[in-house]
């Protein structure tokens, strides 16, 4: 795993193909982030008007719409999946994480979202009736539980515009089904979870060579 000083979104779509699995900040694991790997120009920078900038930030909607799976997949927190792995990533996380239960919240996520298709979170949060107070955070931790179960994904990001047309701020996270998105053909490859981790292993072990296994298991979310 070498690279350092990409500075455009088209060399960091080519890392990721080619690394497979990337969070997009820092893990602990050194290297092991799109952060590490771009150029220091790239990085969150503060502007002397109290702004910012973010290159990295703004690629993300580009990154996902050339086909790689983003959604916070490693440790609960962000990061891309190409779609050479997802399958077995997909089908390994579904195997440790059990299918929303009838009747449950998750359920509700996932069935509307396969009534709209596609929805950002705001819209989907009132849709399951996550209205009242501190009800934000609480939808938060049952679409990242379904995130980690790569039963959602984010399909891009949508930004609000000022009076000028000018797009601002962190942008909404639309969010959607990978079915949707990818096809049910990659979300249920015609191998056993076991088999997907074997093939997930080996390639950790290319990639980051001095993890032990009981790290890729942590990372893989099977320890």
């Amino acid at each position: 795993m070498k690279a350092n000083g990409i500075d455009s979104c088209a060399g960091l779509i080519a890392y990721i193909q080619e690394i497979g699995i990337l969070p997009l900040l820092p893990t602990g694991i050194r290297g092991w982030s799109a952060d590490a790997v771009v150029d220091d120009d790239c990085r969150y920078t503060v502007l002397p008007d109290g702004g910012w900038e973010w290159p990295l930030w703004k690629w993300k909607g580009e990154i996902l719409r050339s086909g790689i799976a983003y959604g916070k997949f490693i440790g609960s927190k962000a990061g891309f999946v190409s779609l050479d792995l997802w399958p077995d990533f997909c089908n390994l996380r579904r195997s440790v994480y059990p299918e929303p239960e009838e009747g449950s919240i998750e359920e509700a996520i996932i069935f509307q979202l396969n009534e709209a298709g596609s929805a950002i979170t705001r819209d989907l949060r009132r849709q399951c009736g996550f209205t009242g107070p501190k009800m934000r955070s609480r939808f938060d931790s049952y679409v990242t539980k379904l995130q980690m179960a790569c039963r959602i994904v984010t399909e891009d990001f949508v930004y609000p515009t000022d009076r000028h047309g000018k797009e601002y701020g962190w942008g909404w996270a639309l969010l959607t089904t990978p079915e949707t998105l990818f096809g049910k053909s990659q979300c249920r490859p015609s191998r056993t979870p076991e088999e997907s981790y074997q093939r997930l292993l080996n390639h950790f072990h290319k990639i980051l060579p001095h993890l032990d296994d009981e790290t890729i298991k942590r990372i893989l979310g099977t320890h």
